[in-house]
């Protein structure tokens, strides 16, 4: 399934992890969904559940397949966000389309906001959380007055004129030019997007900022939503406050899991803010892991990576609420009941967007490229859009 022989080995667990915690019916739909998420069991019935995804990657290489829709070894394609990016636009010249929060998590999983043929102006951008520096050379030398800088950028923009009557086929400059632009218009836009001072203490607290355990998942989701507002057409959030215990294969202690305490209470908030504030039907919000985990115990406390069924949610932009589609088998192993593809879940995201996939293409390597791939086959899946 993978080329590395150090990540091909075939561990055999002949026993099977107990349940740590309880499972109930949640809301008027009836899912049921573990004690571990009580804030967000509380938003059940506004989730579509798809409980029968697959990927073809068992190792965190997945993490660029969930946004890709490839494989390692396949010949490597721009990301969900470049392509969105690419065919809606934007709704905000002063901010990025794409911006991404928290990520990606190494250097093997840049896939995940890369743009490669759609060009650079298509990337994600990553943010740091914090207003003063959002990003590497973002703001005004306090050396240089704004005067100073409006002068350079006057310059700047009669030269970048005169190379697009000089180079009109140069992608990469072309791309450097409005990426520059970009990010002097950002300079005033991203800081106060990530300024929270103007959100009051009971917003503050519903995201968890007051608590050391919850505060950076509830500081990229307020971030989240607050870019929404402002027109981003893509935001990318990673879930990994810290890097302690994040890939738990023998580190589940008992009753407690430390992964769904960090991101309940702030998931569940976004949602319930996102309602309030009549955004969620207009916004697509995606909850995934890259892949699920076994019922087979691995070590002492812990279970393995299980690309073979896996679930994941979709809530509000146009989605069916309180639905759940597909299943795996009677140990949660392999999923079953039409097992769905990455490409599938691609292309539902895009149906919901108002792209259809098989019309959104970019000419490159002598074909039509589609992130749900040229071959077709890439289905909306059923039962989960309204």
């Amino acid at each position: 399934s993978v080329p590395a022989q150090e990540v091909n080995v075939r561990d055999v667990y002949p026993s099977i992890y107990p349940m740590q915690v309880g499972f109930a019916p949640r809301g008027q739909c009836g899912v049921e969904m573990t004690d571990w998420w009580p804030h967000l069991a509380t938003c059940a019935d506004d989730l579509a559940f798809v409980r029968n995804m697959w990927t073809t990657d068992n190792d965190h290489f997945a993490e660029n397949q969930i946004h890709t829709g490839r494989h390692r070894l396949d010949e490597q394609q721009p990301s969900l966000g470049a392509w969105i990016h690419y065919g809606l636009g934007t709704l905000n010249e002063n901010l990025p389309k794409f911006v991404v929060l928290g990520g990606p998590t190494n250097s093997t999983t840049h896939w995940s906001i890369n743009s490669l043929y759609l060009g650079p102006e298509h990337a994600g951008v990553p943010l740091a959380l914090d207003p003063k520096n959002p990003l590497p050379f973002g703001q005004r030398d306090p050396r240089q007055s704004a005067d100073e800088q409006r002068a350079e950028y006057e310059l700047i923009g009669k030269l970048n004129r005169l190379a697009a009557v000089e180079y009109p086929k140069d992608d990469a400059l072309r791309a450097r030019i409005k990426a520059y632009e970009l990010a002097y218009r950002m300079q005033m836009a991203v800081p106060e997007v990530l300024d929270f001072a103007p959100e009051n203490e009971a917003t503050k607290k519903l995201y968890g900022l007051d608590t050391d355990a919850t505060k950076t998942a509830g500081q990229r989701l307020l971030a989240a939503r607050r870019l929404v507002e402002r027109g981003v057409r893509f935001v990318q959030v990673y879930d990994m406050p810290d890097k302690d215990g994040w890939d738990a294969h023998g580190n589940l202690r008992g009753n407690h899991d430390p992964r769904a305490r960090w991101t309940d209470l702030a998931t569940g908030a976004l949602l319930d803010e996102l309602k309030q504030r009549g955004l969620l039907d207009e916004t697509l919000v995606i909850w995934a892991s890259e892949f699920g985990r076994t019922p087979m115990m691995q070590g002492d406390k812990g279970r393995q990576h299980n690309a073979a069924g896996f679930t994941l949610w979709l809530a509000g932009g146009g989605t069916r609420p309180g639905t759940h589609i597909g299943a795996t088998d009677e140990i949660g192993l392999l999923a079953i009941e039409r097992p769905l593809p990455m490409m599938d879940l691609h292309a539902t995201i895009l149906h919901a967007l108002g792209l259809r996939h098989e019309d959104l293409f970019f000419k490159a390597n002598g074909r039509q490229e589609r992130l749900t791939g040229i071959a077709g086959g890439a289905k909306v899946i059923e039962g989960v859009l309204a």
